[in-house]
């Protein structure tokens, strides 16, 4: 049938998009747009290239953030002169034939990072390889040039100068120096700790000249932990080898290794989480996800976790193809990954018992130095040499006699300590007396009704009463809920508790939840409730009180939380009610009893919310505050 409008096909056929095969040029500076989004990514690409060719040594230069100049050296295996102008090839790769994108042993393996920083900035390559001269080839914009001889004694060096001049409106979307300078700092100590046998230098030559180190990590040696454990303090810090715990978990093919700094050592922000796949650096939500569910009965929801985790399979099991720039990968089974981890870490932190952080030590003894204070060498105080009157006046003002002056007008310390009603002059022999030796030592004393005072063979320990007793009903009830739920007490008059509907609705969602924890609770009709039993581990208690922090935590949680979690966290506030309370009296039997429950418990070194449940200071931290060192 002819068309019946022939002029309107005409004018549609002229205005059809016309499909057309883009030039080299234009396809490396869209794969670059993928490849190459600031300059950290560009050293990124450079620095895992070096890895791959088995450098041991690293030397990264950079001016003005990266933008203007970028420097990589290595001693790797160098490029033949013949295969530089292939190496500058799209999809031109040495790490992989094509036949299997799952096997994968290298960082890099598309074959797009050389192409796309040569299409966007100013490249060069001088490389050597073993048996070859020196070659050196340069490409600008996309256009490269020969291949001409150089002068290098081994390995290779990269220079990307004036990057993305070619496509300028991507410097529009560039940050300040300061920040890109921090960004190939934060890509150099990443990569820094997935191959600590390998030494690094990164140095900022902004202005000309040798310029100034900005970070310096050199080889270790030994074994994959001692290894790490040594790029760790380089890179993290003393303090968070001294405060982390040896990870080395297996399950089903996945092998789990690292560090995991203890929960007393957190942070603000999640800025101090490291994850590898294989080695490779990543920033996957699953995994970061489950770093947070492991940490979850010890942290408050304002504190992060501080962790270096590697995680080690068969290449078939996870994908790393996921995106070009290799920073997301997916597991063949994400539960599986997600499983070791929580697991992996619980059972690290349960090690640890009642360990907790020495920064906290740190900073007690940063809180009892004088204000304004910056010197660090310890006061020598001189003191002059008392007359004899004075020390005969001293000697007899400590004598324990019913006449001794001035005592009688002494109000009363605040600090406490008994054993018993009835003290006794001198016990038996044979009765148990707890001993220094102890890792929380013996009860000294209490003050001001919450901290325990305690004395070991090195030094004293501080325990805040109420964190630590919070702690160990808390484990007392997981267990008990692990075994066969936990036990309940019926209410001789059940509790009837005014709420609003919402309320109301809220509890009655989780009501069989609840009743797994030993909290039963019924409608009462309108807007109230019925307690009608409560958690037989904490005897009697405020039901009222109990249910409304209840609320609030079911509330804060919403319901993005699986139903474990939820029901840890409701076990976590029934168990605040059911611990000492702040202000109470404790006798010398029951102060040692806690701390000897105290050593007995995992996780006890901290509360709930990850707040410290004790504080130890050394004997010559003491002596160093009163200026005796």
């Amino acid at each position: 049938m002819p068309d019946a409008n022939p002029h309107m096909s005409r004018d549609n056929a002229e205005n059809r998009p016309v499909i057309r095969q883009l030039d080299d040029a234009a396809i490396n500076r869209i794969a670059a747009g993928e490849v190459v989004e600031r300059p950290a990514s560009a050293v990124k690409e450079l620095v895992e290239n070096a890895i791959d060719a088995g450098a041991t040594r690293i030397d990264v230069s950079h001016a003005d953030g990266g933008k203007t100049l970028i420097r990589v050296a290595d001693n790797g295996c160098g490029i033949a002169p013949d295969d530089l102008p292939l190496a500058l090839s799209r999809h031109a790769t040495s790490k992989i034939d094509g036949s299997d994108l799952l096997d994968i042993h290298t960082f890099g393996f598309r074959g797009e990072a050389l192409p796309s920083l040569g299409a966007v900035g100013r490249l060069s390559i001088t490389s050597r390889a073993s048996g070859f001269e020196a070659a050196t080839i340069r490409v600008s914009g996309g256009e490269m040039g020969p291949v001409k001889p150089a002068a290098l004694s081994e390995g290779t060096v990269v220079e990307l100068r004036d990057l993305f001049f070619a496509t300028p409106a991507r410097l529009k979307f560039m940050r300040t120096d300061r920040a890109e300078a921090q960004a190939i700092g934060d890509v150099i100590k990443r990569l820094a700790m997935a191959e600590p046998h390998v030494g690094f230098t990164l140095r900022d030559v902004s202005g000309g000249g040798e310029g100034r180190v900005t970070f310096r990590a050199d080889a270790q040696t030994g074994d994959l932990f001692d290894a790490l454990h040594g790029r760790l303090g380089q890179i993290l810090g003393r303090e968070f080898t001294e405060n982390a715990l040896a990870i080395d978990a297996t399950r089903e093919g996945l092998r789990l290794t690292g560090y995991a700094a203890l929960p007393t050592y957190s942070r603000g922000a999640a800025v101090a989480q490291f994850l590898f796949v294989n080695g490779r650096p990543v920033k996957d939500k699953l995994l970061t996800g489950a770093l947070r569910a492991a940490y979850f009965d010890f942290l408050s929801r304002d504190r992060h976790p501080a962790a270096a985790l590697f995680i080690t399979c068969d290449p078939q099991l996870v994908d790393v193809n996921v995106h070009p720039a290799k920073s997301e990968v997916r597991f063949r089974d994400p539960g599986l990954a997600r499983g070791l981890i929580v697991s992996g870490l619980r059972h690290a932190l349960a090690e640890a018992g009642h360990r907790a952080s020495t920064t906290v030590a740190g900073a007690t003894l940063g809180a009892m130095r004088p204000e304004g204070s910056t010197v660090e060498a310890p006061r020598v105080y001189q003191m002059d040499r008392p007359s004899i009157g004075a020390m005969r006046s001293s000697y007899q003002g400590q004598a324990p006699m019913p006449q001794t002056p001035g005592f009688a007008e002494m109000s009363a310390p605040s600090a406490r300590f008994e054993t018993s009603d009835v003290v006794e002059q001198s016990p038996a022999p044979d009765a148990e007396q707890p001993t220094t030796s102890l890792p929380l030592g013996a009860a000294r004393a209490q003050v001001h009704e919450n901290y325990i005072i305690a004395q070991t063979e090195t030094g004293i320990v501080i325990v805040d009463q109420h964190a630590a007793h919070e702690r160990l009903v808390y484990e007392k009830l997981k267990a008990q809920m692990a075994e066969n739920g936990v036990a309940s007490q019926a209410l001789l008059i059940p509790e009837i508790i005014e709420l609003s509907a919402g309320d109301i609705a809220r509890l009655m969602e989780v009501a069989e939840d609840l009743k797994r924890v030993g909290l039963v609770i019924e409608p009462f009709g309108g807007t109230a409730v019925a307690v009608r039993e409560t958690p037989a581990i904490l005897g009697e208690v405020n039901a009222s009180a109990m249910i409304r922090d209840v609320l609030d935590e079911l509330a804060d949680m919403g319901d993005s939380n699986t139903v474990q979690a939820r029901i840890e966290a409701v076990l976590s506030r029934v168990a605040c009610h059911g611990s000492i309370r702040s202000g109470r009296w404790m006798r010398g039997e029951e102060m040692n009893a806690l701390l000897r429950e105290m050593e007995a418990t995992p996780h006890s070194g901290q509360c709930n919310h990850g707040r410290p449940t004790y504080v130890e200071l050394k004997l010559s931290d003491i002596e160093r505050l009163f200026g005796r060192t």
